[in-house]
């Protein structure tokens, strides 16, 4: 696999990293509205650009999405923490008995569990990968832990086309979609946007699970065919250990941190309101970011007991949430810049004067693929790209679910080129990025195809 061996050594020496390239992709738009757009009379063009700017970082709605994002990335990994979670995990790899079903059970489980929660997933086959290696070398039987690693990462080749996809998960809102347009768009053409799209229509339609399922069948295929063709690696990995701690011998109100009646019953109330406040909405798929992590968190109370073990799971878990943290401002400020400066609707305009109906799906997935590589962020990406594709689909009159698909199956492929969230993966592996990257490459042409023959044939 030498050609992957050359592109990863181009991706190193090319790529800063994810800050930096957030903060360079702001000047560059800064640069662009400044010299390509038409200057406001009477007011300094380059302040004006930097008070777009200022507006986009704290816009109200984008802030509470970046929030929302947050949550199902740390509730996720708090669920996974959780004991119960542990045992189910060393209970799916005490079958695991050679290199083939190692495969298979790690990849179709983190396509599994991907499709459910992406920061679930993430974090749960990052573990399970690790057991499965340890358990082998523990068990006297060999297989490639490179493999087993990028098999643990092919959930975030599909996540965004699941239930926890940012995209669609906000379409669903009721008016995100006009509050997305209302700075960019002629009231004509906001007119046309329906309220929101369902779940139905987007995540949980016949097309998108019909391409979930190939993909379900296809990727272990894949990943037992190449392990039949490459050899085995040598493991010398330590015994991993759940990172949760709880207080010993509590004493005084610490025994409120412990007590397992309080922590249990505090998360059965939440479910509780989960299923009052949600139980149309899940009837009806109207799946939102809200609905998902209030159930999640529910649950992780639950399954964890007691505060105590909640607790240290959550300061564990919020360390991979601070990417989002700090650079998703940035994002929605590049996206401030370029909807009052007018340059959303110029880039609508040149799509629309190149496709047709039936390209630009593709071309929309293709352009999000690209922009990925630069801004590994579904949220930052959706925020910039999101105007340009809706008000696109309109001008052309492309089903809108269909360009909500095409835009979240751009985002999520060329994660496989940009391993920016593989993070939690290679720490607790711990593999090194330009190891499993030979394999993901292989896995994401598969995916393209897939993807791409879909779009052009439903």
């Amino acid at each position: 696999m030498g050609i992957t061996t050359t592109i990863e050594s181009f991706f190193k020496k090319v790529l800063p990293s994810p800050f930096v390239i957030t903060v360079l992709l702001t000047l560059l738009t800064i640069f662009i509205a400044f010299f390509f757009t038409e200057a406001p009379t009477k007011k300094n063009h380059f302040l004006t650009i930097l008070s777009y700017w200022e507006s986009g970082i704290w816009n109200n709605n984008l802030l509470v999405f970046a929030y929302q994002m947050m949550l199902i990335l740390v509730l996720g990994h708090i669920l996974v923490l959780s004991k119960p979670l542990d045992a189910l995990i060393m209970k799916l790899i005490s079958g695991v008995t050679n290199t083939g079903n190692a495969f298979l059970l790690v990849s179709v489980a983190t396509l599994l569990v991907s499709f459910f929660n992406w920061g679930l997933g993430l974090i749960f086959v990052a573990i399970l990968a690790r057991k499965v290696a340890g358990s082998a070398q523990l068990r006297g039987f060999k297989i490639n832990c490179l493999l087993v690693g990028a098999s643990g990462y092919v959930g975030l080749m599909i996540w965004h086309g699941g239930i926890s996809g940012s995209v669609p998960l906000k379409v669903a809102e009721r008016v995100h979609l006009a509050s997305l347009m209302s700075v960019v768009s002629t009231p004509e053409l906001i007119a046309q946007v329906p309220d929101s799209i369902a779940f139905d229509q987007t995540v949980s339609s016949s097309f998108n699970l019909m391409l979930f399922s190939i993909l379900l069948i296809l990727i272990p295929a894949v990943l037992y065919f190449i392990g039949k063709r490459v050899g085995v690696t040598p493991a010398n990995l330590s015994v991993y250990k759940n990172p949760i701690q709880t207080t010993q011998n509590a004493s005084g109100t610490e025994k409120l941190d412990t007590s397992n009646i309080l922590g249990i019953g505090f998360g059965t109330l939440v479910l509780a309101a989960f299923f009052y406040q949600y139980f149309n909405a899940i009837g009806s798929l109207a799946i939102t970011p809200n609905l998902l992590n209030f159930f999640v968190l529910g649950l992780a109370l639950v399954l964890h007991k007691n505060f105590a073990s909640f607790l240290s799971a959550h300061f564990e878990s919020i360390k991979g949430a601070s990417g989002i943290l700090i650079q998703f401002p940035l994002y929605f400020g590049i996206m401030g810049i370029m909807k009052k400066s007018g340059r959303v609707v110029q880039i609508s305009d040149f799509f629309v004067s190149i496709a047709t109906t039936r390209t630009l799906p593709i071309l929309t997935s293709f352009s999000a693929g690209l922009a990925n590589i630069f801004v590994p962020s579904d949220g930052g990406q959706s925020a910039i790209q999101g105007p340009i594709v809706i008000e696109s689909a309109l001008k052309l009159g492309v089903p809108l679910p269909k360009m909500i698909l095409a835009l979240s199956y751009g985002d999520q492929i060329t994660n496989m080129l940009q391993p920016f969230w593989a993070l939690p993966l290679l720490g607790i592996t711990p593999l090194k990025a330009r190891e499993i990257l030979p394999y993901i490459l292989v896995l994401m042409l598969v995916g393209v195809f897939v993807f791409v023959t879909g779009l052009l044939l439903f």
